[in-house]
């Protein structure tokens, strides 16, 4: 996992979009295991976890960025936050923990659980499929790292679902197994010109949902065909358009 983004902990809330209880989100986040010895323990692993998805819901998306969240607001941070200490986590602390000291898919876990246990969780319409690679995960000699595949729902601001594609597909083939785990009913899926294939419509048509695509020259028939029904036709004076059958 790269050490300068804290991937996998896809939240971002506006401001004043949701309240969060804290000590339900400090219990969750207890059920992450610590891997790192005792010896030389300086910060809590809960009270790290908890910082990077509070800065997370502020908007910081890198470590760094987390960091001076952090670091800024460690006053308040420490009236909330049991044993936090004398001094906000460095730096090289966030990059330990989520590089070394804990499994990132556990914690992708249980901050998912979290957030789809709020009341009203995954209730918006808008759903958003799109693909990442991470940063600092292209071994050497190779030409592509850990590649995933998410879920995300904009309205709320958190991904309902993740999945590394795997190194023989892509995010074409990865889509259909992400979509039909969950509940497309009433949903509109949106997604790059990527995903605008019949197929994968189909699969969301047949599960109750709708989608908007963008359509650019990988499908270059359906693209001509959308510029001929909206595009104002080109007519010698004193002709009438074509009739289109739409």
């Amino acid at each position: 996992m790269s050490q300068s983004t804290a991937a996998g902990v896809d939240v971002n809330v506006e401001s004043g979009a949701r309240v969060v209880d804290l000590d339900s989100l400090y219990a969750s986040l207890g059920h992450v295991a610590d891997r790192r010895h005792a010896r030389g323990r300086r910060h809590v692993l809960v009270n790290v976890l908890a910082c990077i998805v509070l800065a997370k819901l502020a908007g910081q998306d890198r470590l760094f960025g987390i960091s001076q969240w952090v670091t800024y607001r460690f006053a308040e941070l420490a009236q909330m936050l049991p044993d936090l200490g004398r001094r906000a986590p460095s730096l090289n602390t966030y990059r330990r923990v989520v590089g070394q000291s804990i499994d990132i898919e556990d914690f992708e876990r249980v901050v998912r659980e979290f957030f789809a246990a709020l009341p009203g969780a995954g209730q918006s319409r808008g759903v958003a499929i799109d693909g990442k690679e991470l940063r600092g995960t292209i071994r050497t000699g190779q030409s592509h790292g850990r590649h995933l595949l998410g879920v995300f729902l904009p309205g709320e601001g958190w991904m309902i679902m993740q999945v590394e594609v795997a190194r023989k597909e892509n995010e074409i083939s990865a889509a259909p197994r992400v979509l039909n785990s969950l509940d497309l009913r009433g949903k509109v899926v949106t997604g790059d010109a990527m995903f605008a294939q019949r197929a994968l419509s189909l699969q969301i048509d047949a599960a109750g949902g709708d989608y908007i695509w963008t359509v650019k020259d990988n499908q270059l028939t359906l693209r001509q065909d959308i510029e001929v029904v909206f595009q104002p036709e080109v007519m010698v004076k004193g002709f009438s358009p074509t009739p289109k059958d739409i």
